[in-house]
């Protein structure tokens, strides 16, 4: 009978749980994508992108909300079957309320794992893929990114600027400067200008101009009726370098072991070929790896801490109190262990605090358990 009670109130968690989050995700997702409607507009890039790029971004914003819909998912189921004197059906049934608490903690160790898999291995590798689309992504729509009365570098190496532009897309009076490289540059001013392609190769064709070309201190210039400014081959300053949160966890780990040689400037094979693996970028190391493997052993402890309302009874006059109590307790705890990464430092030692703090909660948490219910531990 134990079994079924405790797969009935499983389910009840689990189901509000996983409709909680997702629906919440998606909303979230949603506002999310809208946002990113600036890197087709404003970059130039097609739809296919958009949408790759989009989607690609679903994961991290899931395992984001994930602690917190876990929290008030069981807060508010418990809070309902109390209030439903449903949880007097298990007491009566001789359910031990810490056999609850036991039950409940070991399925959050299964909910523990799949945030772990999230973080450390599906968000890294789908934020890899966000940006190789961008990296590899060619400027399709170039007409989008130019805004008018607006100095406009969305591409590298280029800024335009342009009075006014009319419903067909011309472009009046156009300022265009190209940094060839670090001692040659090319600026042009032309009356008109309009996006074409000639065989597939995007062209700004330029009306009425003058193009000066600087070169080692000399100036020349010369004036046009007619000019093509070829848009081949043109790099956008989107960022397309890898980031910490790109980089996979294997490599992050192999990096942070390899703290010392970086230190002493022992840059080995292995080093190497990982991105950003460098003395002045390990505080910023050590905290992706805090991010990806230590926030989520919080997730134990956010499942068991809502159990604190069965503690008191919804007949006494101060259980309202003690619902709020422990609601804010929970949010607490899950602004904690979001800024505390705020104190992870380059050094391994003084992080060590940091790392078992989690555990400590929840073993001083699962104590205070036992000790109220006169139970023994798992």
């Amino acid at each position: 009978m134990k079994k079924i009670l405790f797969r009935k109130i499983l389910f009840d968690y689990m189901s509000f749980f996983l409709i909680a989050l997702i629906s919440t995700s998606v909303i979230v997702w949603v506002f999310q994508a809208v946002n990113f409607l600036d890197i087709m507009i404003e970059d130039g890039r097609d739809y296919l992108i958009y949408i790759n790029y989009s989607l690609l971004n679903f994961p991290k914003t899931f395992s984001k909300l994930f602690p917190f819909i876990l929290f008030f998912s069981i807060f508010y189921v418990t809070t309902k079957i109390e209030l439903n004197n449903e949880l007097i059906i298990l007491w009566n049934f001789g359910i031990n309320k810490i056999e609850l608490i036991n039950f409940i903690f070991k399925a959050s160790l299964i909910l523990f794992l799949i945030q772990l898999i999230l973080t450390s291995i599906l968000v890294p590798k789908s934020q890899e893929l966000a940006r190789s689309f961008l990296k590899t992504s060619e400027v399709n729509f170039y007409g989008n990114f130019i805004k008018t009365q607006k100095f406009n570098d969305t591409i590298k190496g280029v800024t335009i600027y342009s009075e006014k532009k009319d419903k067909d897309g011309n472009l009046y009076n156009l300022y265009l400067k190209k940094d060839i490289n670090k001692n040659e540059f090319k600026v042009t001013y032309a009356r008109k200008g309009i996006f074409k392609k000639i065989n597939d190769v995007p062209i700004l064709v330029l009306l009425d101009g003058t193009t000066i070309t600087g070169s080692d201190n000399e100036i020349t210039n010369f004036s046009f009726s007619k000019s093509d400014f070829s848009l081949k081959n043109l790099e956008t300053n989107t960022t397309t370098y890898p980031k910490n949160q790109e980089i996979s966890s294997i490599k992050l780990i192999r990096c942070i072991k390899n703290i010392k040689n970086l230190k002493n400037n022992k840059f080995n094979n292995e080093i190497k070929k990982i991105e950003n693996c460098n003395i002045q970028n390990i505080e910023n190391l050590f905290k992706e790896f805090y991010k990806r493997f230590i926030i989520p052993i919080y997730i134990p402890l956010l499942s068991i801490v809502s159990f604190l309302l069965i503690l008191s009874s919804k007949e006494k006059s101060n259980y309202m109190k003690y619902r709020m109590f422990t609601f804010i307790l929970g949010l607490t705890i899950i602004i904690f262990s979001e800024t505390t990464i705020r104190f992870v430092s380059g050094e391994l030692l003084q992080n060590l605090i940091l790392l078992i703090l989690p555990i400590i909660f929840i073993l001083i948490l699962y104590m205070s358990f036992t000790k109220k219910f006169n139970s023994k531990k798992i």
